[in-house]
């Protein structure tokens, strides 16, 4: 079978449209599906059914594109030892993050990047409010996500996972608060209090969750923001407290203090996700290694 065609059918199943894979690859969407249908007849099995407007993979489709997986991954690692023989890691890698985790840690990676003859980071950041960091893999060769622990569908992408840190989350505050009399918050201290949250169902917003349901009460949440700066911000002017990250919150002459929340898990996990066959590039190799040996390093001068 054609490789390339079998490439066509693996982003088929990760984008879900032949636009999507059209757009993509810079195709027409004809050119894909002509494409897809004489992968069909080198396959002797419909690939493929329509699906309202479009294209849904059949239960042999489905397998056929677990395998191109498995052929793309082959292909990869065999240029990777190729690369590895004849040259140092070079090439584009694309690395995109969520603001506070970039804040946090790009700066360092791309100083340890940045005599490496070759290879060029691109970086980006992403809307911290996505709902599965994966949808981001098809198009980035890092993503670095923010989750309780690995989530099913990063497993059923079949994507390398590589915890990079844990970062506590702690109760924000105005300056001169009662409560930061305290050495550490338990969940009854502050369920009382009015509340600056994030929107409904996020990692921060299900530890708020976990408060109501340890208390027996509802807490009282005046606004809702995305955005930790403007719940600092929020907090600061006095206009309730947050959840917030302990190690880019700015707590230094700007109106804030943070306590740990004592009684709950509070933290958040940082992950770096990769395609498989991304992951044996080389040039991806060393920036995940970069990104480990960052936050490593942030954790023993902060942590």
């Amino acid at each position: 079978m054609d490789v390339r065609r079998l490439g066509l059918l693996r982003e088929l199943a990760q984008r879900g449209t032949v636009t999507a894979v059209a757009k993509a690859l810079h195709l027409t969407p004809s050119a894909v599906s002509q494409q897809l249908k004489a992968l069909e007849r080198e396959a002797g099995v419909a690939l493929t059914q329509r699906s309202g407007r479009g294209l849904a993979l059949t239960a042999p489709g489905r397998i056929l594109a677990e395998t191109a997986k498995d052929v793309a991954v082959a292909i990869e690692r065999a240029e990777a030892v190729w690369s590895e023989f004849v040259e140092q890691p070079r090439g584009e890698v694309t690395v995109t993050v969520f603001p506070s985790v970039g804040e946090m840690l790009m700066p360092g990676v791309l100083h340890r990047l940045a005599d490496v003859a070759g290879l060029r980071v691109v970086c980006s950041d992403q809307d911290p409010l996505l709902p599965d960091f994966a949808d981001l893999t098809p198009d980035h060769d890092v993503v670095v996500a923010d989750a309780p622990g690995v989530l099913p569908s990063w497993r059923e992408r079949g994507l390398v996972i590589t915890e990079l840190m844990h970062e506590p989350l702690d109760i924000a505050m105005p300056e001169g608060h009662p409560l930061a009399a305290k050495a550490e918050l338990a969940p009854s201290d502050v369920i009382g209090e009015r509340w600056i949250g994030v929107p409904r169902d996020l990692p921060f917003d299900r530890i708020l969750q976990r408060i109501e349901a340890i208390t027996g009460q509802q807490a009282d949440i005046a606004q809702r923001f995305g955005d930790n700066g403007i719940a600092e911000a929020m907090v600061a002017a006095g206009h309730g407290i947050a959840i917030l990250p302990r190690y880019t919150t700015r707590v230094h002459e700007n109106g804030l203090v943070t306590r740990p929340l004592a009684g709950i898990r509070s933290e958040r996990v940082i992950w770096a996700l990769e395609r498989p066959e991304v992951a044996v590039r080389p040039s991806v190799r060393l920036v995940i290694q970069a990104l480990r040996d960052e936050a490593h390093e942030f954790l023993l001068l902060h942590g």
